[in-house]
């Protein structure tokens, strides 16, 4: 199992650094071709990217299948205000898991979006905990996540 973790960080990090060399942060790969440059399945590929370039995360993956199919990966631009809250509230959806609230979190946090303490302030209200008595709580949580964020970054 170590070894499927290591070689996913490494397809990973390859994939980071393609986004980054680019002007635009979006790369057009084949799965079956990355598959082959790191000797693996191409179900690892998926792996990688519906767990590490997720739109929690600060990506949109859009797939073209067919005989010459391809995905393209971009980084999320959070230039404009009213687009990065578009997106925020569309990642966030109608219910979240703590887990899903956490890495939307930490991608603000490490976007440098919010301080470290509204990071903690914002774990804090919508943990599991917090949230037990409520019925809802993934629901309650999204709402919750939704309104914190729109103020702080509004």
């Amino acid at each position: 199992m170590k070894l499927l973790a290591r070689i996913s960080d490494i397809i990973a990090d390859f994939i980071n650094c393609m986004i980054n060399d680019k002007n635009d942060k979006e790369v057009i790969i084949q799965r079956n071709e990355l598959a082959d440059k790191f000797n693996c399945a191409p179900s690892q590929i998926n792996y990688v990217l519906t767990t590490r370039f997720t739109i929690e995360k600060g990506y949109v993956i859009e797939s073209r299948r067919g005989g010459g199919g391809y995905i393209i990966i971009k980084k999320i631009d959070y230039d404009s205000k009213s687009k990065r809250l578009e997106l925020l509230n569309e990642a966030i959806g109608n219910s979240l898991t703590y887990n899903a609230a956490l890495s939307i979190i930490e991608h603000l946090y490490e976007s440098k979006f919010i301080t470290r303490k509204e990071f903690e302030l914002i774990k804090i209200s919508i943990n599991d905990r917090t949230l037990s008595s409520a019925e809802n709580k993934n629901i309650i949580r999204a709402e919750m996540l939704k309104g914190m964020i729109t103020v702080i970054l509004s």
